[in-house]
């Protein structure tokens, strides 16, 4: 046999091997919204979505990690996916849905410390100083390791927007596990993708090896729902997705953090103007809403791989959240309230989730370990 047919027949092992993890299963997507300063809706939904977890594994270790191939989150939503999927240095994620939901809620009011500025004392905005401690003490490990994109469960991906190239910029595992130069500290990624315009100044950060620099506000102003960036991040990611060909093979849960731009919450000014703030919101909202719109679009002749939960009320307790009756995007337009609740669609989402088995996901390969031993010519 010649070095060509040996070197052919390596290959389609190592590809058989690869695609078996994969083979039969649909890669599972878990996107997470940003917007304001709560996560009323978002908690909610997450937390519900790993007690359900437990409940139908009978195993109260079970993680919200271990049944996604991916998580995506911008803002507050960025703040939980970056917690419950930070690798603890054993392969396991820093905090449990539970405890990253209750970790923020206490150390909210240290995440968005207000402060007065300008001549007048009169312009609310929040404290860059007090955001950066938490986010730095809270992604470490226990030894000091401070953490980067690569040292995550699964694969992770959080927008902001570049004013340096005046276009949205997406931090992901995978990039960072291709170069060193687009590989950036945990928490400083937080900060980008948390750094509205009017709370908080914007924020420059650079690579680890310093090649890649990157000035950074709110990724809510272009991808608040980052659920549209997530599913063409994974459909176009041959690497780590090599058996995924369109939406057919994808299981995606959207969790939505509440309107933003309700009536009772615009507010106009003399002349019934929109004020800067109302127009952040529904900016955030828009985005949002429309991605939802895209996406029902896109799943729209097998909607049940595509479930998006958003409150539409008033609700501000869990269990009000959970009780909502659940609202669709329909294909081409407008929307419907369901007979279902968030509690229920989340809980027929979790069968599916468990009824597909733990996520098998293989560590992303490293294009350096992967092509040397071809370039030593072994």
């Amino acid at each position: 046999m010649d070095l060509d047919k040996v070197t052919l027949e390596i290959f389609s092992k190592l590809e058989q091997n690869w695609l078996y993890h994969c083979d039969g299963k649909k890669s599972r997507v878990l996107s997470i919204d940003g917007g304001g300063t709560t996560c009323i809706v978002t908690g909610a939904a997450l937390v519900h979505l790993e007690s359900q977890i437990q409940a139908m594994t009978s195993d109260s270790h079970a993680r919200v990690v271990d049944f996604f191939d991916i998580i995506a989150g911008t803002g507050i939503g960025a703040f939980l996916a970056a917690l419950i999927v930070a690798d603890d240095g054993a392969g396991r994620p820093l905090f449990s849905a539970k405890d990253a939901v209750e970790f923020f809620i206490e150390n909210q009011a240290k995440l968005f410390k207000e402060k007065n500025v300008g001549i007048f004392r009169r312009r609310h905005r929040f404290s860059d100083t007090s955001m950066d401690r938490v986010l730095k003490e809270t992604l470490r490990r226990e030894d000091g390791k401070v953490l980067t994109l690569k040292d995550t469960c699964k694969p992770l991906l959080i927008p902001c927007f570049d004013l340096n190239s005046s276009a949205p910029f997406v931090f992901s595992r995978a990039d960072a596990t291709e170069s060193a130069s687009f590989d950036f500290e945990l928490w400083k990624v937080i900060r980008a993708t948390s750094a509205t315009p009017s709370m908080f100044k914007p924020f420059k950060l650079n690579s680890i090896d310093g090649k890649t620099s990157c000035l950074a506000v709110d990724g809510g102003l272009v991808m608040n729902n980052p659920a549209a960036a997530a599913v063409t991040h994974v459909l176009h990611n041959k690497r780590d997705f090599p058996s995924v060909t369109g939406v057919d093979d994808l299981l995606v849960l959207s969790l939505g953090n509440g309107l933003l731009s309700t009536a009772s919450k615009l507010k106009l000014r003399s002349g019934n103007d929109c004020s800067p703030s109302s127009i952040v919101s529904i900016v955030l909202d828009g985005v949002s809403e429309t991605i939802d719109q895209m996406l029902g679009n896109a799943f729209c002749w097998n909607p049940n791989c595509y479930v998006r939960i958003q409150a539409n009320g008033v609700g501000e307790r869990t269990e009000e959240v959970l009780a909502e009756r659940g609202v669709e995007s329909l294909p081409f337009g407008g929307k419907r309230l369901l007979t279902e609740t968030n509690a229920q669609r989340i809980g027929g989402f979790v069968q599916r989730l468990v009824a597909l088995g733990r996520s098998s996901l293989p560590p992303s390969p490293c294009k350096e370990t992967a092509v040397s031993p071809l370039a030593n010519g072994r």
